[in-house]
């Protein structure tokens, strides 16, 4: 089957606090490695109560110190939100921490509300209409000889893999113009999924960095024993998107019985379209749609996100993902 990677926002459940969620990420990435995942990656959030992986940089090199071989990496980082100078040496100093293990995604986005965002970059001006220049900006940061006469120091001459990440086509089309690998946020933006990875594919422009296209789509798994634990442990994460939808994001919800049955139709349809980028169930019922999914895309990865509120409970699910993936 195709590669399998991880997606962690190390979440902050419900009665727990952020450093537990730091044991649970280091602890998750441990099994990811032994299990024969690919790379763990950890995304970029601001502001968010059930979310600590802002510091993002930071938190993968203690996922890197517990680690030996699993590749690590940004998805992603936001951009517009930091100076690619400062991204460079950041993602430089991982590299040299833990060489030959580091990816760099981007997003446009600034993985906040507004006003947060406007915190992050005080008076600076820079917005997502930037994202281009700055992605080039820091391509050339992590070259042999950059064009800039500041120098990102580590950084400089590295070669860090840069990726572009998307939900929606602009994306796509940077990422095809550019020659880069393209990561498309399937797992909670499935809208234009399949126009976007036509649009990359179709318009790639090889590049010194990939010579043909290569797509990574994000893919939730909740995977327990039984049918009914795998769809009662799907609950928080189901709970979690109709909070943040509606206005209220919080910590991470304790798993409800029959949710799908107590809200609105309109909830109802919002989680049937998360859920079209999804597995819930059995080993055998989860590599049959994580099977199907891939035939569908052609994705040369699947990043699998999780987000499940028992800690013991998500292991397994993952576990169960990564057999999934080497019985196919």
């Amino acid at each position: 089957m195709t590669r399998l990677s991880v997606l962690d926002l190390s979440p902050i459940a419900e009665g727990s606090d952020a450093a537990q969620s730091f044991k649970n990420t280091l602890s998750l990435a441990q099994h990811a490695e032994r299990w024969g995942f690919g790379r763990y990656w950890l995304a970029e959030h601001h502001g968010m109560p059930g979310i600590a992986s802002a510091a993002t940089a930071v938190l993968l090199s203690h996922v890197g110190a517990g680690t030996q071989r699993i590749r690590l990496g940004a998805g992603g980082i936001m951009l517009p939100n930091h100076s690619p100078l400062v991204i460079a040496e950041q993602f430089g100093t991982l590299e040299s921490l833990y060489p030959g293990r580091i990816d760099l995604g981007l997003g446009r986005a600034p993985g906040s509300d507004m006003q947060t965002a406007r915190a992050l970059r005080r008076h600076l001006q820079s917005d997502a209409d930037e994202f281009p220049q700055d992605v080039l900006e820091l391509l050339d940061y992590f070259s042999d000889q950059p064009r800039q006469p500041v120098r990102a120091v580590p950084g400089q001459g590295l070669h860090i893999p840069v990726w572009i990440l998307g939900s929606s086509l602009f994306g796509a089309q940077l990422a095809a113009h550019l020659g880069l690998p393209f990561a498309f946020a399937s797992h909670f933006a499935p809208g234009h999924l399949m126009d976007a990875i036509a649009i990359y594919r179709e318009r790639f422009q090889p590049s010194p960095r990939l010579a043909s296209p290569y797509v990574m789509l994000g893919f939730n798994v909740f995977a327990a024993d039984t049918e009914s634990q795998a769809h009662l442990v799907a609950s928080s994460a189901q709970q979690a998107f109709v909070n943040l939808r509606s206005g209220r994001p919080g910590r991470l919800p304790p798993p409800r019985e029959g949710f799908m049955q107590q809200i609105g139709p309109p909830e109802q349809a919002v989680l049937r379209q998360l859920l079209s980028c999804a597995a819930i169930g059995t080993p055998l019922q989860v590599r049959e749609q994580m099977q199907a999914f891939i035939e569908k895309t052609g994705a040369n990865e699947l990043m699998v996100a999780g987000q499940i509120f028992d800690h013991q409970a998500r292991l397994r699910s993952y576990e169960i993902a990564a057999e999934a993936a080497q019985a196919a």
